[in-house]
């Protein structure tokens, strides 16, 4: 029990500064005197990096020990966030979060090998229940948390609260994690596989990240997607070729896993949309302070808290395929829910929306994703998490960038189009403003209201195509297995030298 708290206090807390940073970023803006575009790259940075980074992590646990490479990545975290508290400019700020994202990359993808090294397969629907709370509370409690500490103290103990965490986590492991030796021998670093995977999934994302600025069809996008495609499906030729790969893409030949691949993506898709056009709604929309902002999404967040042990359980008694069904069917229901929001919906409607949707999430997210690990043989357990992770940080970043670019053109659409309620169309722009000069602001109200429409409309469409998504995911999901789990001896955790 005490190695399962230690590594769900890890994941925790590189999952945490994930979503804490977003609330903090309009304060950081402001404090440091940094334009709209520029302050993105906190964010923007940190996630091209973790892309990179994922990969990294098998090669560097049969490098170093997982336990060894665990203890590493969590003092890393803790002495990189305490840099990002002391960055005194913009500039610096993003290289100490660049920095950052190295260990905070490397955290959930060895904390998860050593989960199914440590738990017996008759317990690890249990296990990952109790693992859920890292990975779906922490973006839940993030913008509360996040929120008071701008809001009453300043945005650098966002950071900060990080390093005696990391300390006491390093402290924690060291005792309780078993001492294992450092490894003698190595498999040769994949090279070409790293460097093309690396660029392709850097180009995509930084193509996602930027496609709203410099135009989805302009050449320095397009040629960002072309090029990283091309690099991706070198990466595949060199990955089946050679002895051992980054990562080992023949995990996608059990069909168990990469079912439940395609069916965590979805449900990734999911829940950061939610997680970033919800606040985005609650601030922009309907006014509401960073803290505020928290406090309406923490009923979601707790419902998580409460079903993700009740989900693992499920699991281990009738497997994976009906909790999975059930759940992407509540989120589908939760997600046209949210279709209806519009700049007069309550607080206690959106509490009760997005409760509703993470009762979805809570009992479908981990039988999803130990259904596919639980599939692996031990020795590809590693392999396996890492594509876990990867395809976790790049759908969820990719989801948001392209859906944050799609509401981005639809709300100038929709913008365009229903401002001929005013008597000239659109073209009543210069006399709204000068309306307002002259101390007559009825038109003003009527386009600052119409602004306010047209944005919430764009979140809800947004929702009704995750919706939809869902239902999509829970066909898939009658594919996976039903009933326990067979006991297989080879199936066994085993305590390899990694």
């Amino acid at each position: 029990m005490l190695p399962l708290i230690v590594l769900i206090v890890g994941t925790f807390m590189s999952v945490l500064d994930t979503s804490i940073v977003n609330v903090a970023v309009p304060d950081i803006q402001r404090q440091l005197g940094a334009s709209a575009d520029d302050v993105e790259w906190i964010v923007t940075g940190y996630t091209l990096v973790l892309g990179i980074i994922v990969p990294l992590t098998g090669w560097l646990g049969m490098r170093l020990g997982v336990t060894r490479l665990y203890m590493m990545s969590m003092i890393g975290f803790a002495a990189t966030s305490a840099l990002c508290g002391l960055a005194w400019d913009l500039p610096s700020l993003i290289i100490f979060r660049v920095l950052q994202a190295i260990p905070g990359g490397v955290l959930p993808v060895v904390a998860m090998t050593i989960l199914f090294q440590i738990v017996p397969p008759q317990k690890v629907g249990v296990a990952m229940g109790m693992y859920g709370f890292g990975v779906v509370f922490a973006p839940g409690v993030g913008p509360t948390l996040g929120g008071y500490l701008v809001e009453y103290i300043h945005w650098s103990l966002i950071f900060y609260i990080n390093v005696p965490i990391g300390i006491a986590g390093t402290a924690a492991a060291f005792a309780v994690f078993p001492r294992i030796p450092r490894p003698k021998t190595w498999p040769r670093f994949d090279v070409w596989g790293f460097l093309t995977i690396a660029y392709g999934l850097f180009a995509i994302l930084l193509a996602c990240s930027e496609g709203q600025n410099w135009g989805w069809t302009g050449y320095r996008v397009l040629g960002l997607f072309v090029t990283g495609v091309i690099s991706l499906a070198l990466f595949v030729v060199i990955e089946l070729e050679v002895d051992n790969p980054v990562l080992d893409i023949r995990t996608l030949g059990n069909r168990a896993f990469l079912i439940s691949l395609l069916m965590l993506i979805v449900t990734m898709i999911g829940l950061f949309i939610t997680l970033f056009y919800i606040p985005q709604f609650l601030q922009v929309v309907q006014g509401l302070q960073a803290l505020d902002t928290g406090l309406t999404m923490m009923p979601s967040a707790l419902v998580m808290v409460v079903l993700m042990p009740m989900a693992g359980k499920i699991y281990d008694l009738i497997g994976p395929r009906w909790p999975a069904v059930i759940g992407l069917l509540i989120m589908a229901y939760g997600s046209f829910l949210l279709a209806d929001l519009n700049p007069n919906t309550t607080r206690e409607h959106i509490m009760l929306w997005t409760a509703i949707r993470n009762v979805g999430t809570g009992l479908c997210m981990m039988p999803i994703m130990t259904a596919g690990l639980a599939a692996l043989p031990p020795a590809l357990s590693s392999a396996g998490s890492g594509i876990n992770n990867v395809m976790q940080r790049v759908s969820s970043s990719v989801a948001v960038a392209i859906f944050g670019g799609i509401g981005a053109t639809s709300s100038a659409q929709m913008l365009n189009d229903r401002a001929s309620i005013l008597d000239t169309g659109a073209q009543a722009l210069p006399q709204v403003a000068q309306a307002q000069e002259n101390g007559t602001t009825g038109l003003m109200g009527m386009y600052q209201h119409l602004q306010l429409s047209v944005q919430a409309a764009t979140y809800a469409s947004a929702f009704y195509i995750v919706g939809f998504i869902c239902l999509l995911g829970a066909a898939l999901a009658l594919l996976l297995r039903s009933g326990r789990a067979q006991k297989n001896p080879d199936a066994e955790p085993v305590h390899v030298e990694l």
